[in-house]
């Protein structure tokens, strides 16, 4: 009799698991409004029903903010839509929701929007690992002059781009 072999197969290897996002709502008009000078991630806190809108993606940032107050950084005037069967233990559509920033974060950003006359935007929401997350960013408004000039920009690189492509066509 002989004796049972162990498994000759080598141990699978763990993959290397990137963390998987699900974007929720994104600030498109945010690049065209302003130049965006640095980006920073921030957890949110949310209500169940808001979870579950979110989840639907039922969420509007286009006019948000962010506002800094004594206990904290909040996301101001982000509609995040009412959950239908949420029924009476419903969410406020546009309240106030805390960021979940370090301390020293905080003060930073806040300086720096006091100082400058710089502001604080949401750029997405998402979900990462089943963890509602939002991308903020310090900005700065831009004039109708650097506008017109970034359409400029953009047109010629356009025009750039078009021609090499029918001249590789060729």
């Amino acid at each position: 009799m002989t004796k049972p072999t162990k498994n000759a197969e080598k141990p699978k290897s763990k993959q290397a698991k990137s963390p998987r996002e699900q974007i929720v709502a994104q600030n498109r008009a945010a690049s065209y409004n302003y130049h965006i000078l640095e980006k920073l991630e921030a957890g949110l806190v949310l209500h169940g029903t808001e979870v579950k809108a979110l989840r639907e993606g039922k969420a509007n940032i286009r006019d948000a903010y962010v506002d800094f107050k004594p206990s904290g950084a909040f996301l101001v005037n982000a509609h995040i839509a009412q959950y239908m069967p949420g029924g009476p233990w419903n969410h406020e559509p546009l309240g106030e929701r805390k960021l979940l920033l370090h301390k020293r974060e905080i003060h930073k950003l806040s300086g720096r929007t006091q100082s400058k006359g710089l502001t604080v935007i949401p750029l997405r929401i998402y979900f990462r690992d089943g963890i509602a997350k939002v991308e903020i960013a310090l900005a700065q408004g831009k004039k109708s002059w650097d506008r017109r000039q970034d359409e400029r920009a953009r047109e010629a690189r356009k025009e750039a781009e078009q021609a090499l492509y029918r001249n590789r066509r060729r």
